[in-house]
C-alpha cells in the first residue's frame, strides 16, 4: 500500500474516501484511532492508503477533484 493524502481534517479523508469508492479504488484510513493519544485535539495526520497498482488512478482522482496531496 502506498500513503496517497496526509491531512489533519477528517473531512478530506472522509470525501476523498468517497470519491475513491465511487471509482471503485480500494482505500484504507490509517491513524484513525489516533486521538485516544491526543487527546481528540486533532494534531496528529490521519493517512489515506491505496494499493500501489491503484495509486496513478487515485493521484488522477484527487486531482480532477482538486485535493491537494501535500505530499
Amino acid at each position: 500500500m502506498k500513503e496517497l493524502l496526509r491531512s489533519t481534517d477528517p473531512t478530506i479523508i472522509a470525501f476523498a474516501s468517497a470519491l475513491l469508492e465511487g471509482e471503485d479504488i480500494a482505500c484504507f484510513q490509517m491513524d484513525v484511532n489516533m486521538s485516544i493519544l491526543e487527546g481528540g485535539i486533532g494534531i496528529f495526520p490521519r493517512r489515506l492508503m491505496v494499493r500501489t497498482d491503484d495509486l496513478d488512478a487515485a493521484q488522477r482522482v484527487m486531482h480532477d477533484n482538486e485535493i491537494p496531496l501535500g505530499l
